[in-house]
């Protein structure tokens, strides 16, 4: 298996294992870091799936630590969000002395920074980086969308790979795409993949790979080779693992399918607002049923 970044279609938004008392349950993440290998599924870590905003410093570094050590034949990408540019300066450097492939960068969150804002934010960030950077956008959860005049302004940066584009919407993905030409464009959202492939997208970094590898591995491949069909089934899907906030419903499918060993989140996020376990339990059904005959 390769590490060329571009050939992914999947980077899988890695939950992280929890026991039942808040800590790290380093055993199933192991297990499933080494399914999203043998899946074929590229690796983002300590993003929003990953409750990375919810973990203190020492936890993400150890979890960094501990996900490099195992040497995967996959790629991987770590988060870098916040507020604070020097801690998020002072991330990426650490970042840098590790082997990882790639870093995403989301819009500053809570403070709605402007066009020359987001620019100093993130050229300051890539100038740092030593690795290739995908620009997030997110704005349901930043407030702010990424701005076409500062993507244009960076779109030439040595270190500017991809964005990741999770706004829903079909046209300002065309606009992303239109203003960085040269860009490797990637949904962020599972659900809008079918429609953003005819536009460009490459692949998807996903919250539904989690809970099944294989399945959204073979649904991105048809997607984007022009040949998916079955809508429906893969709309159900998405609906069933944003059923609550992410990864709450990702956490309670890992659980049910006996992949991790508690459901715990850390609050603000809790397991409590999961509203009905039947609800992933019929679209694993219905997924693995799917895959079975595609």
């Amino acid at each position: 298996m390769n590490k060329n970044i571009d050939d992914y279609i999947v980077w899988t938004a890695v939950v992280t294992p929890m026991n039942d008392g808040g800590s790290i349950d380093w055993e199933s993440f192991e297990k499933l870091l080494k399914t999203q290998e043998t899946a074929g599924n590229a690796i983002t870590i300590l993003g929003s799936t990953g409750e990375a905003l919810n973990l203190d410093l020492d936890e993400r570094k150890a979890i960094l630590d501990f996900a490099t050590n195992l040497n995967l034949k996959v790629p991987m990408m770590a988060g870098v969000g916040g507020i604070n540019l020097n801690e998020q300066s002072a991330w990426i450097k650490h970042l840098n002395t590790l082997n990882i492939d790639a870093y995403l960068l989301v819009v500053p969150l809570y403070s709605k920074p402007g066009v020359h804002g987001q620019y100093g934010w993130f050229k300051q960030l890539m100038d740092l980086s030593q690795k290739p950077c995908v620009l997030y956008n997110v704005p349901g959860r930043t407030a702010k969308i990424l701005e076409y005049e500062t993507l244009k302004m960076l779109s030439n940066h040595p270190k500017f790979w991809a964005i990741k584009e999770a706004s829903g919407s079909v046209e300002e993905f065309k606009k992303y795409a239109e203003t960085a030409p040269n860009a490797h464009m990637m949904s962020g959202d599972d659900a809008m993949l079918p429609a953003f492939a005819p536009l460009g997208a490459k692949g998807v970094v996903s919250v539904l790979s989690n809970v099944w590898p294989e399945a959204t591995h073979e649904y991105a491949r048809q997607c984007v080779e022009g040949t998916f069909k079955d809508k429906d089934v893969w709309e159900r899907a998405v609906s069933a693992l944003f059923c609550a906030s992410n990864p709450i419903p990702a956490k309670a499918a890992l659980y049910d399918q006996g992949k991790i060993k508690s459901p715990t989140l850390r609050l603000p996020l809790s397991i409590k607002d999961m509203p009905d376990i039947e609800i992933v339990r019929n679209a694993d059904k219905e997924i693995n049923a799917w895959l079975s005959q595609s």
